[in-house]
């Protein structure tokens, strides 16, 4: 990794990294993520944007109807920015740069565990089994530190 190196995501892979556990929509797409998971234990720059990211962007130009282009993704988006700004009392918006640190992971885990992000999910078919991942304590999620206790 560069000192510069930055991850683009969206606003509901926010979400998503906190229970990413190496399943996904296919086997190219849990490669990116998988990526993008190492990456930020690294310490890489998260960058909010809008529409397709880093982990989505390849899979949204290659395959014939990805998902990143349906129309419930944009509104997990826009759900889940607004949802992390009122947690963090600071807005997040698409330009946004910080570093997604244990420190803020753990903060949004017990979030996520303790429901608070339930309506930027309702729309997303893995729902059921990130809420499964939460109540089990995140156990071999993929989006961590190597001494992180969760």
């Amino acid at each position: 990794m560069t000192a510069d190196d930055t991850v683009r995501l969206r606003g509901h892979h926010l979400l998503c990294l906190l229970t990413y556990k190496g399943l996904g929509y296919s086997p190219e797409f849990v490669a990116g993520m998988t990526a993008t998971a190492g990456r930020l234990v690294a310490g890489a720059t998260v960058e909010i944007v809008e529409g397709p990211d880093d982990i989505c962007e390849p899979l949204c130009r290659s395959e014939q109807n990805p998902h990143c282009h349906e129309t419930t993704v944009p509104e997990r988006d826009r759900r889940a920015l607004s949802l992390v700004t009122s947690l963090l009392g600071r807005r997040l918006a698409h330009g946004d740069r910080f570093v997604f640190d244990d420190q803020l992971r753990t903060r949004l885990r017990a979030a996520y565990r303790d429901g608070a992000f339930e309506q930027a999910c309702t729309l997303c078919e893995w729902q059921s089994l990130c809420r499964e991942i939460a109540a089990g304590g995140y156990q071999d999620t993929l989006f961590r530190s190597s001494g992180e206790d969760i």
